[in-house]
């Protein structure tokens, strides 16, 4: 074996020790995973083509109570549209987002709901819409609660009690969002993108948006949240906590984390004229929401971008969006940039900025691994990608 003829010699003790090649590898691999990450490791998880698949979009991403990273996504079968035959698909890391196992296609598998209202030809007729796909980890059953909708009109939840090997079959909670129909008579419903919270109480809370204009238009829209305090079983609806109200234009594709004091917080993409992430905060993941506000750190360019807390010390949050905004009022930047910030203040301020894709990227989710490890899975160019760092390189010079 070509390893053994490699050998490293060392002298302790009068002995002279001879390790393989082999042997060295596995001790630096030992010494790096015991080093804190300075640097930052990239990998493709989902690029585009595997399987067949012309292009996967909104990642999310989570750690589960034994520690297995779960990255799922829309898998868009024929074309980049939000509309089109599109599957649900997973991938599972047991060695904390270094290699992955093969993807498996978790949803819808019940019977298929057709109809593409955007392609009204006999192959949109055809098409199932399968989307915005969120998981929840739940750490007083070890379960991790999945919900996603199908063509923009149905909301299914699902559950594995394995680690994301198997799912239950999806139920429909569609009508859990009836009641947000007093305020908003919508026409198109989507969960997060992203990945939901626990709270300290047990609730679950999975960040939500509503549409209300034409048949499969995505504007104007609202945003609320779904929570459900039975491990999942039902699912209600809270309050709406950003309106298309006033100075907030289309609030959309919301984002969750949980505050140090055990508060909620929301951070809403929107086209509103401030270019800036709009941010608010309750009790209780569903009600009394105070009152949004724009925040001058958190730079809008018309992106989802993600929010996670950080264990490291109280009131750590990360956030991770491109960061090419436009100069004009409402305008629309570039999906380039994507660059993660910390703060340590509960989210007031965020002093720390790093980039971390300097081209082309979109989307992204963020979770932490049990050691501390971050991971964000975002968009790059025609892949999504998984990046492990610490906070060591978020905060070295």
């Amino acid at each position: 074996m070509e390893g053994w003829s490699n050998a490293l010699t060392s002298e302790s003790c009068g002995l002279r020790i001879v390790l393989p090649s082999m042997t060295r590898l596995i001790l630096t691999l030992l010494a790096a995973a015991a080093t804190p990450l300075m640097a930052v490791d990239k990998v493709d998880v989902f690029p585009a083509g595997m399987g067949g698949v012309a292009l996967y979009r909104i990642p999310g991403v989570v750690v589960t109570e034994k520690g297995t990273v779960l990255a799922y996504c829309e898998a868009r079968k024929n074309s980049s549209a939000d509309w089109g035959e599109i599957e649900i698909h997973l991938r599972r890391s047991s060695d904390g987002g270094r290699t992955w196992e093969a993807p498996q296609h978790i949803a819808h598998h019940a019977a298929r709901l057709e109809g593409n209202p955007r392609k009204k030809d006999e192959t949109g007729a055809r098409e199932q819409t399968v989307n915005n796909p969120v998981a929840i980890v739940d750490r007083d059953t070890g379960a991790i609660e999945f919900l996603y909708c199908i063509n923009y009109a149905r909301c299914f939840s699902m559950r594995s009690t394995d680690d994301g090997l198997t799912w239950s079959d999806p139920v429909d909670i569609t009508a859990s969002f009836e009641p947000l129909r007093k305020r908003y008579p919508w026409t198109v419903i989507a969960t997060g993108p992203g990945h939901g919270i626990q709270m300290k109480s047990g609730r679950l809370v999975v960040p939500i948006w509503l549409a209300y204009g034409k048949e499969g238009d995505h504007s104007p829209s609202a945003s609320a949240t779904l929570y459900s305090d039975d491990h999942g079983k039902t699912w209600q609806a809270g309050e709406v906590a950003v309106p298309n109200e006033g100075e907030y234009v289309n609030p959309n594709e919301t984002m969750i984390a949980t505050l140090s004091d055990n508060r909620v917080m929301l951070l809403t993409r929107s086209v509103s004229k401030p270019n800036r992430k709009i941010i608010t905060t309750s009790a209780d993941g569903a009600t009394g929401w105070n009152t949004p506000a724009f925040h001058p750190d958190l730079w809008e360019p018309v992106c989802m971008g993600s929010i996670a807390s950080h264990p490291s010390v109280a009131g750590t949050l990360l956030f991770s969006c491109p960061r090419r905004v436009s100069d004009k009022p409402a305008g629309r930047g570039k999906r380039e940039q994507l660059s993660i910030m910390l703060s340590r203040d509960d989210g007031k301020t965020w002093p720390v900025v790093k980039l971390l894709e300097d081209g082309p990227s979109a989307y992204s989710d963020l979770t932490v691994l049990p050691d501390g490890t971050v991971l964000c899975l975002y968009e790059g160019n025609k892949t999504i990608k998984a990046a492990r760092f610490g906070l060591d390189w978020l905060t070295q010079p």
